[in-house]
């Protein structure tokens, strides 16, 4: 299973990383395992400020419809638009041409509370 070490991760399965205080977020490889082949990527929140946890958008795939939680606080200021016409990125590629979205965050300090790569193995039994 891919779960590179230098991103940080949620209970909730979404994976972030960091650049100054812009932070790109996507589901993780075992997600998109577990909700099967990805059809749709609704995000309607962008210039949007939410805070950490809240609902960002949706993910749907074959079987279900899963909500996407927001890892940090701040504004949403980019939809990977790849994904309306190529959901399918997010299984085929999840930590590279699969992300989801741009965050300018709120407080920086929230990335330091996300789980690492090894915490986040120990939650999927990886």
């Amino acid at each position: 299973m891919n779960i590179p070490s230098e991103l940080k991760y949620t209970k909730d399965h979404e994976w972030v990383s960091i650049e100054g205080d812009i932070a790109t977020v996507g589901i993780t490889h075992f997600a998109q395992g577990e909700l099967g082949d990805i059809v749709y990527v609704e995000v309607e929140t962008v210039d949007e400020t939410l805070e950490a946890e809240e609902i960002f958008g949706t993910v749907e795939a074959v079987k279900t419809v899963s909500d996407l939680f927001l890892p940090m606080s701040g504004e949403i200021i980019e939809f990977n638009k790849v994904l309306e016409d190529e959901p399918e990125k997010v299984n085929s590629d999840p930590y590279g041409e699969g992300w989801m979205i741009k965050l300018k965050c709120s407080d920086i300090s929230q990335f330091d509370d996300l789980l690492s790569a090894e915490d986040y193995k120990t939650l999927i039994g990886a």
